[in-house]
């Protein structure tokens, strides 16, 4: 297909799901959350037999799948059997990172849109990673999960609420894993508030905030490939929260979403749509493609969510104003809060290790006043309407046990700081010792959906929403997700 076709079919069918698969199954949708299409088999804990090495073939291999390339050539117990891309000097890099590392050259899939359906006919691959453009996500995780494979797939892991249920019912089908990627999960600052949040810190929680806010609107200028040249369709069709998953993921795990708590319903509103058009006219000719499509996606999007028990969660997303990065990663409790961007935290009860380290800094700062002449304000003792910005004992008494065990190797790795590859250390790491996976499709599901409701309630004058159980009721007695080492 030549560029020029591609790119009026990613337009043009940007909505659907190009491979077929769900296309087929249209005629099912109005009953895929029902019990009568099949047997339903929960996937909730799924444990899969050991695997000794993880043999993995790849669809998608452009800037991030070739991140996850380079770090799988560094975990033991894996083989890199196939990559799949439409772009060959991609997967030339792909397979160059391979053999750089004494592996052996992995099977070419290409030529083709619908190649990977050949990768996926083979017998000794066992895992897929799927790193394309969304519209693909849900299509190739549900043809890899038919084909006998585990899915492992970018965010957001589907785009609308029949692709959601559609990989549920698929992965519970077919018992095999489909986890969506969300590797902000992996961070050092969002494991080691999860720690917290379970040895009870903040007391009993009551409200998260969650974000992705990132000026991308450079981006517009990839226009025949990488991310910009399908990303930027996305902001002509949906007004909703785009991409909710980096900072909803954390918070969700700290809440116990789907294990204990489940989301209820949402409302979303957004600002005007101006930026990007704006972005447009500076920066493109007035004919340009760019200056001739209509950006509806508004530029803020605030969307607030209502769990089963009560809590609630403030969700923003915003790729288009000029501003610094942030997640927000917001949790507060009876007990007080941490909050991301930069890192703070205030307590009204301290932990004894931390409250003693707060106490011999008061005395130090004390005893310096009062050797000084008593010059200036006397130091007070900390308290919860004071900020602790110092991180330093927080992470030598909270650090996740997992970031204890690897973080070094994590960071040496890199990718976002090293969550990236943790993450992807994580899952060979329970693969091949036969553990369940940290999140499973339900995740995948419940985090993915909140796109699509947003945007039907922004159209609605932004009237709650309801949020599909796609656990069918099993969250209220599922296991939360432990602190692992």
């Amino acid at each position: 297909m030549t560029s020029t076709k591609r790119r009026h079919f990613l337009k043009s069918a940007a909505a659907l799901s190009a491979s077929g698969i769900a296309l087929s199954h249209a005629d099912t949708f109005t009953n895929v959350s029902t019990n009568k299409l099949f047997k339903h088999n929960p996937v909730f804990g799924l444990a899969v037999p050991k695997m000794e090495t993880v043999r993995i073939g790849f669809i998608g291999v452009g800037k991030r799948g070739l991140g996850h390339v380079q770090h799988c050539c560094h975990i033991e117990g894996v083989e890199i059997k196939a990559i799949c891309d439409i772009h060959q000097d991609v997967i030339d890099s792909a397979c160059q990172l391979v053999e750089l590392q004494q592996r052996p050259r992995p099977d070419e899939y290409t030529g083709s849109e619908f190649a990977y359906k050949d990768m996926l006919n083979r017998s000794d691959i066992d895992i897929i990673i799927i790193s394309t453009p969304w519209r693909w996500h849900t299509p190739m995780a549900v043809d890899t999960m038919t084909s006998g494979k585990h899915a492992f797939v970018e965010v957001p892991a589907a785009t609308t609420v029949e692709e959601c249920w559609l990989l549920v019912n698929t992965a519970e089908r077919t018992q095999k894993n489909c986890m969506m990627m969300e590797n902000v999960c992996y961070g050092r600052d969002e494991l080691m508030v999860l720690n917290m949040v379970r040895q009870g810190v903040f007391g009993e929680l009551l409200h998260g905030e969650a974000a992705y806010i990132h000026d991308l609107r450079s981006q517009m200028k990839n226009l025949d490939r990488h991310t910009g040249s399908w990303r930027t369709y996305w902001h002509t069709k949906t007004n909703g929260n785009l991409y909710p998953t980096h900072g909803l993921g954390p918070i969700s795990q700290y809440m116990n979403i789907n294990r204990g708590d489940q989301f209820d319903f949402l409302t979303s509103t957004s600002s005007p749509a101006i930026g990007r058009q704006s972005y447009a006219a500076r920066t493109f000719p007035p004919e340009h493609e760019r200056n001739k499509v209509n950006y509806i996606a508004g530029d803020m999007n605030t969307t607030v969510i209502k769990t089963k028990l009560g809590r609630t969660i403030t969700l923003k997303h915003d790729t288009t104003t000029p501003r610094p990065y942030t997640r927000l990663n917001y949790i507060q409790g009876t007990n007080g809060v941490f909050s991301g961007y930069p890192n703070r935290i205030a307590l009204e009860q301290k932990p004894k290790a931390i409250a003693a380290f707060f106490e011999k800094e008061y005395q130090l700062a004390l005893n310096a006043w009062e050797t000084q002449g008593k010059i200036g304000s006397k130091p007070q003792r900390h308290s919860s309407h004071q900020w602790d910005k110092n991180m330093l004992p927080w992470q030598q008494h909270f650090d996740h046990p997992l970031w204890i065990r690897m973080g070094k190797e994590a960071e040496k790795n890199g990718g976002h700081g090293g969550m990236d590859f943790l993450m992807l250390w994580r899952m060979i790491y329970c693969l091949r010792n036969g553990e369940a996976l940290d999140q499973n499709v339900y995740d995948a599901a419940a985090w993915s959906v909140i796109a699509p409701i947003s945007a039907d309630s922004v159209a609605d004058r932004s009237n709650s929403k309801d949020i599909p159980d796609f656990t069918r009721g099993l969250w209220k007695n599922a296991t939360p997700l432990s602190i692992v080492s």
